[in-house]
C-alpha cells in the first residue's frame, strides 16, 4: 500500500506569517505609528481596562481601537461611547489575527493622526499567541478570577508579551489567587516580561501601565 504524504503546513503558514510581520513592523516604524497587540481569555477585561485608559490619557494623547471578533460590534461601539475612535474588524470564524489582517485593519482605519493604537484582538488564550500581528509590542491581561496557574497551562500566549497586565486585584479578597505565585510563574515563561496589577475597575495601577505605555510609544517614535 501506497503510503500518504504528510505535509507540515502549519510551519509555513507560521513562517511567512513572521516575514510578513516583520514587514509591517517596518512600515510601522516609519510611519511613526506605535500599536499595541491586546490579547486575553474573554471576561478577563480587555474592553473595561481600555475605557479606562481612555479615560486617563484621552486627553493627553490620542488613542485609536482596532476591535477583532469573531462577529458583533459590542466592543466597537463601547471604546466609541469612551471617547475614542475605533474600527471593528470581523475575523469570518477565525480565532486570531494574522499580520496580513492587521495591516488591513491599519490601513482602512487611518492611523497617521494617532499617538497610540490597541488592537484588541480575539478573546483566547491560544491561537493570537501563535500569529505574530505585526505590532510594535504585545500586552495580555489575566484575570485574578482566572487563578494563577494560567502561565504554567498556556506557556506560549505568556512568552511572547512583553507586559502581562494582572487585573481585577480589587477582588483579590474573594478569590484563592497567589500573587507571587503567578509572578513566578510568568516568569518561568518570559523572564524579561513587565509585571503590572491593576484594576481596570478602579484604576489601582493605572499610573505604571500608562507611564510605560507613553514612554515606550515615545521611544517608538523617536522622540526620546
Amino acid at each position: 500500500m501506497k503510503e500518504f504524504k504528510v505535509i507540515e503546513v502549519k510551519r509555513s503558514i507560521l513562517e511567512d506569517n513572521d516575514a510578513d510581520a516583520e514587514r509591517l513592523r517596518k512600515e510601522l516604524k516609519e510611519q511613526q505609528t506605535f500599536l499595541i497587540n491586546l490579547m486575553s481569555s474573554p471576561g478577563a477585561g480587555k474592553t473595561t481596562m481600555l475605557k479606562k485608559l481612555i479615560s486617563i490619557l484621552g486627553d493627553k494623547i490620542k488613542i485609536g481601537v482596532m476591535e477583532a471578533d469573531i462577529d458583533s460590534d459590542v466592543d466597537a461601539k463601547a471604546i466609541m461611547e469612551a471617547g475614542a475612535r475605533t474600527i471593528q474588524l470581523h475575523t469570518g470564524g477565525m480565532c486570531h489575527l494574522d499580520a496580513a489582517m492587521t495591516r488591513q485593519g491599519i490601513q482602512e482605519f487611518g492611523t497617521s493622526d494617532l499617538d497610540l493604537v490597541i488592537l484588541e484582538n480575539v478573546g483566547n488564550l491560544v491561537c493570537p499567541a501563535e500569529f505574530d500581528t505585526g505590532a510594535c509590542r504585545n500586552v495580555m491581561i489575566l484575570s485574578v478570577p482566572e487563578g494563577e496557574d494560567k502561565p504554567l497551562k498556556y506557556p506560549l500566549m505568556f512568552s511572547v508579551c512583553d507586559v502581562v497586565l494582572i487585573n481585577k486585584i480589587d477582588v483579590l479578597p474573594y478569590f484563592d489567587f497567589d500573587m507571587e505565585k503567578c509572578k513566578a510563574y510568568i516568569h518561568m515563561r518570559n523572564s524579561k516580561a513587565r509585571i503590572i496589577p491593576i484594576s481596570a475597575k478602579t484604576g489601582e495601577g493605572f499610573m505604571e501601565w500608562t507611564q510605560w505605555l507613553q514612554e515606550e510609544a515615545a521611544a517608538w517614535t523617536n522622540q526620546i
